[in-house]
């Protein structure tokens, strides 16, 4: 399996097929590169190059017990660009991944980017402070850390089932096969690494990180987003944008790009060749 190890000494696991244009994938928080798979083969049978890392502690990646927070996110993503010396690169970030992708631009420079797409994603800023007051409550996500540490498998198995694809909601269809492989990608990652990541994309500010963005971006966000809530995240997020689009999605849940593969990758491409 490729691999690259980063200045840190910490091995990042990345799948690379295709040749083409380079559209670069990161997960969300607790997966891993395969939550990509839809996207991937799709994307590829258009006729791009199509790029996913497992983050640090995620996945097939190492997992260590330092460096989970968005700058050494950020660093990784580098890494990874920079080993496979990616051009005109189409970054896609979903949840945390969209955090990654804002940050990776922000500190990194644009050089190597042509543009971006945040779906569902966890800036400007999710925590509740007095700067942002409609933000999540800081008790929701010390909640999250608890009972991940409780019994992780049981949490990972509650919010699949639950909020994260919406099948919580009345009349949705939960899809065992999507539950278990949320699970499956979780668990296959590091206790450490996820314990630590909930403060990472919960307490992090993106606010100027996203003022440095001059790429065209395309602000993806389901309105009835249970994780990551729609007003205090996409449409803010637009906005401090210089190049910002926002299109919004009725009735879309936290877990899109998974539940409405189609509308997503059909809005991509249009991006994409715009």
């Amino acid at each position: 399996m490729p691999f690259i190890t980063t200045n840190d000494g910490t091995e990042i696991f990345y799948k690379d097929w295709g040749s083409g244009q380079p559209v670069v994938f990161s997960h969300g928080w607790p997966l891993s590169a395969d939550d990509w798979d839809n996207q991937m083969l799709f994307f590829l049978r258009n006729g791009y190059r199509v790029v996913a890392h497992d983050r640090r502690g995620h996945g097939r990646s190492a997992q260590v017990d330092e460096g989970h927070d968005l700058d050494h996110y950020a660093d990784d993503l580098a890494a990874v660009t920079a080993h496979l010396d990616l051009r005109n690169a189409i970054h896609v970030g979903h949840s945390t991944g969209g955090g990654e992708v804002v940050r990776y631009l922000a500190r990194h420079g644009e050089e190597r980017v042509g543009k971006a797409a945040l779906i569902a994603a966890v800036p400007p800023l999710m925590v509740q402070t007095e700067a942002n007051p409609n933000g999540v409550p800081r008790s929701v996500f010390d909640d999250i850390q608890a009972q991940l540490a409780k019994n992780r498998s049981e949490f990972y198995r509650a919010l699949p089932s639950g909020p994260f694809y919406g099948y919580n909601r009345p009349g949705a269809e939960p899809s065992e096969a999507n539950i278990q492989n949320w699970w499956r990608q979780g668990m296959m990652g590091g206790a450490k690494a996820h314990y630590d990541g909930v403060v990472a994309f919960s307490q992090t500010d993106f606010t100027e990180d996203l003022k440095k963005i001059s790429v065209p971006v395309l602000v993806m966000h389901g309105d009835d987003d249970q994780i990551v809530p729609y007003e205090n995240s996409g449409p803010l997020s637009a906005k401090l944008l210089r190049n910002g689009e926002l299109k919004t999605y009725a009735g879309f849940p936290h877990g899109m790009p998974t539940t409405h593969a189609d509308t997503v990758n059909a809005d991509l491409l249009e991006f994409f060749r715009s």
